[in-house]
């Protein structure tokens, strides 16, 4: 069984093996099909209908199943490897290990975002970017530049608490705990982290940077925690709704899985956090 475990705890030999997974799916085209993926059903999804993979109630299952699909490639390099995830309510600022030349890299050039260190950087001739709409190769970020602050761990309980998992409208305007998590209304925790971030993560290309598996892996498990806190409390709407992923409807581009499929995690993972023998929580 595959475990997911905060980045802050890897070993300098885990950190190594999930960077050189990553490159080697840059290299041979994998990892820029799912920037490519990522980027149109963003483009696509609204409040107007077609809402997918964002500003609805399968934005939880859609990334987790997304999250799935690019893990699986991982490991279809190197078996051992797990998505890490980021817990941005503790690990906060710039100058964390995440950032630090030996994982993500960080120093970032002030005139234009560019990342100038760790394998991602475009001087190291690795990690080109060549998926969305903005002609410049090199990853860019902002870390914080924007003046926002990353979700605290009160606006995170807060988001928690919230029994009722998604309400009518279904969409951006909902009164839900999905709405909230994803962040568009309330604290915008979802939201606020990839504009802190910046550069290529607060675009619609947003996996063109790394630490998008690392930040969604971290919101699949406040949902997973959430489901634990309010085991009554179902995915929403189960039935059929107009212009809306339902329960059982199919999500595109699987056509084969919905959301009830993807409410049990532990089916495919655990986080370090969950112990060996806790029951999952549907």
């Amino acid at each position: 069984m595959t475990v997911r475990k905060n980045q802050a705890k890897l070993t300098p030999e885990e950190k190594r093996a999930f960077t050189n997974a990553l490159l080697e799916l840059k290299r041979t085209g994998v990892y820029d099909r799912f920037v490519s993926a990522h980027n149109s059903f963003l483009m696509a999804d609204s409040d107007f209908g077609n809402r997918v993979a964002h500003r609805g109630p399968s934005f939880l299952p859609w990334h987790r199943r997304f999250l799935l699909d690019f893990e699986a490639e991982l490991q279809k390099v190197n078996p051992k490897v797990s998505l890490p995830y980021w817990d941005w309510t503790a690990d906060r600022a710039p100058d964390s290990s995440l950032w630090a030349a030996d994982f993500l890299g960080g120093t970032r050039r002030a005139r234009d975002g560019q990342v100038l260190d760790g394998p991602f950087a475009y001087p190291a001739g690795k990690w080109p970017i060549t998926a969305g709409v903005d002609a410049r190769q090199y990853l860019r970020r902002g870390l914080g530049a924007g003046g926002v602050q990353l979700p605290t761990k009160a606006e995170v309980n807060a988001v928690l608490a919230m029994a009722e998992y998604d309400a009518a409208p279904w969409n951006s305007a909902a009164n839900g705990f999905r709405n909230h998590l994803e962040g568009w209304r309330g604290a915008n925790i979802h939201n606020r982290v990839h504009v802190w971030v910046g550069g290529h993560m607060a675009s619609a290309a947003s996996p063109n940077d790394p630490v998008f598996w690392m930040h969604h892996a971290f919101v699949d498990m406040l949902w997973a925690e959430w489901q634990a806190r309010h085991p009554k409390s179902a995915y929403l709407p189960a039935g059929r709704t107009p212009q809306v992923i339902d329960l059982h409807s199919p999500m595109r581009p699987w056509n084969n899985v919905t959301p009830a499929d993807m409410l049990d995690h532990r089916k495919f993972y655990t986080f370090d956090t969950e112990g060996a023998a806790a029951p999952a929580k549907p």
